[in-house]
């Protein structure tokens, strides 16, 4: 009984110290371009031309593609910009997941290509070994919206 206390106290408070660890800008917002990635399997790149995946071009500016993809990130759960803008075309969000609090940050560039735009983004969890996937899967998910929503 008492091991089952300490167990849920113990998990509330990882819950509490995720969801308040603080999202240092220094720290988090790289430029996926050059980032590298960890030894740990809980990374993702896409970049325009290298990394794990390649991203699209798409018939829009620069400019167009950074405001799709801020309002898009934005409108995702547990989700906030911790640096950089549109205006920029360079950002970094965090994206916490929804028990525990785990924070995952986002670094996302829109860059110039041909006549139009394309992107080179690094997602990545700050604690653990594994994310089970959620950071490749986010940036799918996010590539498929923006195919929908501007072309490619």
């Amino acid at each position: 009984m008492y091991i089952v206390i300490l167990l849920l106290l113990a998990s509330a408070a990882g819950a509490v110290y995720f969801r308040k660890v603080a999202d240092d800008p220094a720290v988090w917002h790289v430029d996926p371009l050059t980032a590298e990635k960890p030894g740990t399997p809980n990374a993702i790149l896409v970049r325009p031309e290298t990394g794990d995946r390649t991203a699209p071009a798409y018939a829009v500016s620069p400019e167009d593609l950074a405001r799709a993809i801020d309002e898009m990130a934005l409108a995702e759960p547990n989700t906030s910009r911790i640096a950089g803008s549109p205006e920029e075309l360079w950002m970094t969000y965090v994206q916490r997941s929804r028990i525990m609090g785990f924070p995952d940050y986002i670094s996302i560039k829109a860059l110039p290509k041909d006549d139009g735009a394309t992107w080179a983004a690094f997602s990545r969890s700050r604690f653990g070994q594994s994310d089970l996937g959620v950071n490749a899967a986010r940036l799918a998910r996010w590539q498929e919206q923006l195919r929908a929503r501007l072309g490619s």
